[in-house]
């Protein structure tokens, strides 16, 4: 894993973070035991190549003025308009430590249900786990390609490996299957396609 180089933060300047956001950096915390609370800043072009290699949900290592750390990410804020990061909270963490994490659902099969007419209602986008920093997975798949109409897809039914724990109820349902509802302009489309078809 590549490390991060970040600079601590001078929080005694007044819209410090603003100015950092113009400069093309983003402010974020470190919490943890070792660190107390580590105000730090990271170059936005650099913090995106990690979070696209390990996901939103995953673990960076950071080199801080030569303090190596290794943080799990606990929450990125985006801008609502322009979806740019605009602060990381981050949690260290220990060798060999448990740790809660939410890792992405990822849903395999969704053209194959277009096709056929169907749609994934989806309740769920993630579920929450316990495992060593090691063991946690990007994401976790679920094939729904052998779905039909009313299936119903519940937290037990996702595979793990053994060395996760899954945090949530395994009842809880994460996504059904229903046939797609079409609006009146859908329908007259495809009326209009049929007759041309019969000309």
């Amino acid at each position: 894993m590549n490390s991060l180089s970040v600079n601590k933060r001078d929080t005694t300047i007044s819209n410090n973070a603003k100015k950092l956001r113009r400069e093309g950096k983003v402010p974020g915390i470190l919490y943890g035991k070792k660190v107390n609370e580590l105000m730090f800043e990271v170059g936005e072009l650099e913090l995106c190549r990690e979070i696209s290699k390990n996901g939103e949900h995953g673990i960076l290592s950071l080199d801080c003025n030569g303090e190596c750390h290794e943080a799990l990410i606990k929450d990125v804020q985006r801008d609502p308009v322009t979806h740019k990061i605009i602060h990381l909270d981050l949690e260290e963490l220990n060798e060999n430590e448990k740790i809660v994490s939410s890792v992405p659902i990822s849903f395999e099969g969704e053209g194959y249900l277009s096709k056929r007419g169907m749609v994934l209602q989806k309740e769920r986008d993630s579920i929450k786990v316990e495992c060593t920093a090691d063991k946690l997975p990007r994401s976790i798949k679920i094939d729904i390609n052998s779905s039909d109409n009313g299936y119903v897809y519940r937290v037990s039914d996702l595979e793990v490996a053994s060395e996760l724990s899954i945090i949530d109820d395994i009842n809880t349902v994460i996504a059904s299957v229903t046939y797609e509802r079409k609006t009146v302009s859908d329908e007259m489309e495809i009326i209009e396609k049929e007759n041309e078809e019969k000309k």
